[in-house]
C-alpha cells in the first residue's frame, strides 16, 4: 500500500525580472553584517575596524508581493534597507576584479529583523537566526538585469515609513563594495546562479507596527513597497 508523503511539494521562490516574463529563481540568501560605519556606531555592538561577516536566511523567507505579517516572538520588529545583488554565474574564490562578471542584476531589499531577539543572541554569544532568519524576513523587489541598470556603485539609498524618511545614505559609503563582497563571500561558499546577496544597511534602523507602509529606494532601481500586516501565528508562504 502506497502512502502519500506528508511533505507538500512547493514551488521554488522567485522574483520578477524587469523587462522579462520569466522570473529569477532564488537558490540561497546571503546577508552582509555591518557594512556602513554609521550603522556600526548606531548598534554599538562591534569594533569599527572589524570586517563585515556573512549570515544566511532561508529561501522561503523571501517576500515578493510586498505583504509582511508582523512576526510572532518579538516586540521590536525593525527594517533594514539594502542593495541586493542577484548572482547569475558560478563563482568560487574570485578576485574583486573578476567579481562583477558573475552578477545578473540588482534589486532593493529589506532585511527585516526581530531586534530584541538579535540583541539577546549577541549578548549570549549565540547565532543570530532567531533574530534574522524567520518567516517573511526577506522582502525583495524586482531584479534589474545589469543590461538595464549597470552596476550601481553610487547614488542614494533611502527608506521611508508612512512617508517619513528614516534611512538615507549613498552607496559610496559601503565599507566593502559589491566586488569586494562577492570576492570575500566566494572564498567561503561557491556562489551559484540564483543566489541573492543583501549588502548591508546604513544607520536609521527602527521599529514598525502593523499598518505601516515602507518604501525603499536605491538609485535608478524600482522602489520596494512593503505593508506590515497584523500578526499571523501561522504564516502562509506565497
Amino acid at each position: 500500500m502506497n502512502a502519500s508523503l506528508p511533505v507538500p511539494v512547493v514551488a521554488q521562490p522567485a522574483l520578477p525580472i524587469v523587462g522579462r516574463e520569466e522570473k529569477f529563481p532564488v537558490r540561497r540568501i546571503y546577508c552582509v553584517g555591518r557594512n556602513y560605519l554609521e550603522h556600526i556606531r548606531e548598534m554599538k555592538e562591534a569594533d569599527e575596524r572589524d570586517p563585515p561577516f556573512f549570515f544566511q536566511k532561508p529561501t522561503d523567507a523571501l517576500v515578493s508581493d510586498g505583504q509582511v505579517p508582523y512576526p510572532v516572538f518579538t516586540e521590536d520588529f525593525q527594517y533594514e534597507c539594502e542593495l541586493v545583488v542577484a548572482v547569475g554565474a558560478a563563482a568560487s574564490d574570485v578576485s574583486a576584479d573578476e567579481a562583477l562578471e558573475c552578477v545578473f542584476g540588482y534589486a532593493v531589499g529589506f532585511d527585516m529583523t526581530r531586534r530584541d531577539r538579535q540583541r539577546e543572541s549577541f549578548k549570549r554569544g549565540l547565532p543570530w537566526e532567531v533574530g534574522k532568519s524567520f518567516d517573511h524576513s526577506s522582502p525583495c523587489g524586482a531584479v534589474h538585469p545589469v543590461a538595464v541598470c549597470g552596476h550601481p556603485a553610487t547614488g542614494t539609498l533611502a527608506l521611508a515609513v508612512n512617508g517619513q524618511r528614516r534611512q538615507q545614505t549613498v552607496l559610496e559609503k559601503m565599507i566593502w563594495n559589491v566586488p569586494e563582497i562577492i570576492s570575500q563571500l566566494s572564498r567561503q561558499y561557491r556562489l551559484m546562479p540564483g543566489d541573492l546577496i543583501y549588502t548591508g544597511t546604513p544607520d536609521g534602523v527602527g521599529a514598525v507596527v502593523p499598518g505601516d507602509r515602507l518604501v525603499g529606494t536605491i538609485a535608478a532601481l524600482e522602489p520596494l513597497v512593503v505593508d506590515i500586516l497584523p500578526v499571523s501565528p501561522h504564516p502562509v508562504h506565497r
